[in-house]
């Protein structure tokens, strides 16, 4: 399964113990300027990945590259794609990176943002960057854990 998620967390518990199971991925790769220049975040984060789980870490304008070299024979990866933040979906995404359903588990509230469900906070640019993926027939799927109901298509 091709899974692609925001969760401003990255790696932590939630995936590794519900996500990883649900997708069946062999690999996490986390699209992050700042964590793909960052040697020791790398390690850290990857020590909480399983050894059978190969783990990759790109930054976001190079990741529509990697998987298109990586899995260029496979139709449908067993991959799970995290990114940090909605901005960062986009600019992968008008990069050339194709993905027909995103999900939206974490976006921790802030100032100036509205709190929409419980695990997702939306600032202005996040709200741009929701109706970007709705107007490209992108599939928004509000979930915090894959056996929590599906919320697609909400209203914010």
């Amino acid at each position: 399964m091709f899974w692609v998620r925001v969760d401003n967390r990255l790696i932590h518990g939630q995936i590794i113990e519900t996500w990883l199971p649900f997708t069946r991925s062999r690999m996490i790769v986390v699209a992050n300027d700042e964590v793909s220049a960052d040697p020791l975040r790398q390690e850290i984060m990857g020590l909480a990945i399983p050894s059978h789980v190969e783990k990759v870490f790109v930054a976001v304008e190079g990741l529509h590259d990697f998987l298109s070299s990586a899995f260029q024979d496979e139709a449908e990866p067993d991959v799970l794609v995290l990114f940090a933040s909605c901005q960062d979906a986009r600019r992968a995404h008008e990069h050339g990176m194709a993905f027909s359903s995103l999900n939206l588990g974490n976006m921790h509230y802030g100032p100036g943002k509205e709190q929409i469900c419980a695990h997702v906070a939306l600032g202005g640019q996040d709200k741009v960057c929701l109706s970007y993926f709705a107007a490209h027939g992108v599939v928004l799927d509000f979930r915090c854990v894959p056996n929590e109901p599906v919320q697609v298509g909400r209203s914010w």
